[in-house]
């Protein structure tokens, strides 16, 4: 037999485990070219530009 364990955890420590679990909200910047909402340090993927120049061009 598998080994078992010999008390019930508790609520309380069960939830503080989980404590780190929760999703957390990206972190968003606006591309200083149209405005959008992209993430930091990323082509922004509406106009292709990253730090004030163009890296891809974007079809639309």
């Amino acid at each position: 037999m598998p080994p078992l364990p010999k008390r019930k955890i508790s609520k309380g420590r069960r939830d503080r485990r989980r404590a780190h679990d929760a999703l957390k909200a990206r972190n968003l910047v606006q591309c200083s070219n149209c405005g959008e909402m992209r993430l930091p340090h990323t082509v922004c993927p509406n106009c292709g530009h990253y730090k004030g120049r163009e890296v891809i061009s974007v079809e639309e």
